[in-house]
């Protein structure tokens, strides 16, 4: 496969930039509730493709939810229940950095769930999405699939470099250790919810730019939209000043030094 250029990734992402804004109008317009789940393999590209999409848009129309760890009382609540306190309201897009389906895979691999536990999410969780859907949200799952080379690849770049050796948790290199673990679990969880209603869209990943396209453009050929063409906005003029009011001297203020 041939090399994306520059200008030519950066041409396609601007017109695709304008595309979500688009979309970002519709579904405020119409009080839409969009719900897109991004899952996949460590360092396959999921937050990269999460910022392209979050970048033009409102942050109050689009959100990012990536939640933690569970707390112990998350842990005894309904499995789904604090993944359900971040569902959108109307006219909001709610873009899942891993999701409800952190069962399926990390809990189930490293054991951090019991057997039953996992045996009534598979059960669970088609008909979970089927409310939802039922409900009128908008459900989307990508799935995001990287290559043992090109992963190992990533891994050594933010090894080697210190703005993103955060990016790596002791988890995800013991996910590493286990990656055919992580394939079971993953052939095992599609078998199970990538059904008719709710399906897995899955993105080759090993090219970080297209996948960035591609992801993009197949959203946007998913959630049907218009253009609500906004009215023109016109700048008022500046408001006249006060004769009795004057301002404290520009040298009272603690300015940030000019360095530069």
């Amino acid at each position: 496969m041939t090399k994306l250029k520059k200008a030519q990734y950066e041409a396609e992402l601007a017109r695709l930039h304008l595309e979500l804004v688009k979309l970002q109008d519709w579904v405020k317009a119409r009080g839409l509730r969009v719900v897109v789940l991004f899952e996949g393999r460590d360092a396959a590209g999921k937050g990269g493709v999460i910022k392209r999409i979050t970048e033009p848009l409102n942050p109050r129309v689009c959100r990012v939810a990536a939640l933690g760890t569970p707390t112990e009382r998350e842990k005894a609540q309904w499995y789904f229940q604090r993944y359900v306190a971040q569902l959108p309201a109307g006219g909001e897009i709610v873009l899942f950095d891993r999701s409800w389906y952190n069962r399926a895979g990390v809990e189930r691999v490293m054991g951090f769930c019991t057997e039953e536990e996992y045996q009534e999410f598979l059960r669970s969780a088609p008909e979970f999405e089927r409310l939802l859907i039922r409900s009128g949200i908008t459900l989307v799952k990508y799935w995001f699939s990287v290559s043992d080379e090109e992963q190992e690849k990533r891994f050594q770049e933010r090894i080697a470099d210190r703005t993103k050796r955060w990016k790596i948790s002791p988890m995800d290199l013991e996910a590493r250790r286990r990656w055919f673990d992580y394939s079971k679990a993953k052939d095992a969880m599609f078998a199970h919810t990538d059904v008719e209603d709710s399906p897995w869209w899955s993105v080759d990943a090993d090219s970080k730019k297209r996948a960035r396209l591609n992801c993009i453009s197949h959203l946007l050929s998913l959630v049907p939209y218009e253009d609500v063409d906004p009215a023109p906005l016109k700048l008022p003029p500046r408001g006249k000043a006060d004769p009795k009011y004057k301002r404290p001297p520009i040298d009272s203020m603690r300015w940030v030094p000019d360095r530069f």
